[in-house]
């Protein structure tokens, strides 16, 4: 590697695995210092004990706005600031007809992918600001860019990332502080491999995705996310701000596993029925 983030402290919520545990594990190789949250306990540390001086865990409920402060307070009493905010945290959420979708369940279902979100821009910038810099990066989806690709709660949590992440990126600009999302396609991660019904399938969701990929046989995996993270991360994004970025070989600009209408030559048509020059 070539210590991209050398000196850098980042905190990640949602760190105990899938685009988490992928993106630490490359920010830590890239010199940077990390501060885990997640809910999960046990592989949270376990992780934590794999990166080792570089990295402490926290166990952090995004939903919970004080979980967030106490991550971001811990990055800066433990390696004495905070240069980059990952809000990756995520669930799936509510699932269903818009008639039969249970209020608690939406409710639930913004409380972590965007309240969740709020909290952490929230506190980073009041640790960023008065350094007058930072990356604060969220995690958007490509169902937060197009409609019928998420349930209907996913898909309104996710627009609002993306609408979030300009507004606050608007603010905060002044200060030096860049902020931006990620927006991936369905990945070979742990929770999409649940869909379909075996979170550890891992390999098989992989052999899947990669049928349907416009990218011939390439699936997108974690580590897709974690280099998008990384780059948005580093300096070498430093005039980028208030972007969503995409992770899902051009789904969301008409890329498909199937050939196009234009792929093959017709003499050009013109007006009347006519065609040819």
């Amino acid at each position: 590697m070539t210590g991209r983030l050398e000196g850098k402290v980042a905190a990640i919520t949602g760190a105990a695995s899938g685009f988490g545990a992928a993106t630490a594990r490359r920010f830590v190789a890239e010199g940077c210092r990390v501060v885990l949250g997640d809910i999960q306990q046990g592989p949270g540390a376990a992780l934590a004990k794999e990166l080792g001086k570089a990295a402490v865990f926290v166990q952090c409920n995004v939903a919970n706005e004080q979980d967030i402060a106490n991550l971001v307070d811990r990055a800066v009493t433990e390696f004495g600031a905070l240069d980059i905010m990952f809000n990756n945290a995520g669930i799936v959420g509510a699932v269903g007809p818009i008639a039969t979708t249970p209020a608690n369940e939406w409710s639930a279902t913004l409380d972590v992918l965007l309240n969740g979100v709020f909290y952490g821009m929230k506190h980073a910038a009041r640790v960023m600001q008065p350094r007058k810099k930072g990356s604060i990066i969220s995690m958007a989806s490509t169902a937060g860019i197009l409609g019928g690709l998420g349930p209907h709660a996913y898909c309104a949590a996710k627009h609002a990332v993306v609408g979030l992440t300009k507004n606050v990126g608007a603010e905060l600009c002044r200060y030096g502080i860049r902020v931006n999302a990620i927006a991936p396609a369905g990945m070979a991660t742990a929770m999409v491999a649940n869909l379909s019904g075996d979170h550890t399938a891992i390999e098989a969701t992989k052999r899947t995705l990669a049928k349907s990929s416009p990218l011939i046989d390439r699936p997108g995996v974690a580590e897709d996310v974690a280099n998008a993270a990384l780059w948005l991360a580093s300096d070498e994004s430093g005039y980028t701000n208030g972007h969503t970025l995409t992770t899902d070989a051009g789904a969301t600009t008409g890329s498909t596993a199937a050939n196009p209408p234009f792929d093959t030559y017709r003499p050009m048509y013109r007006e009347a029925g006519k065609t040819g020059l």
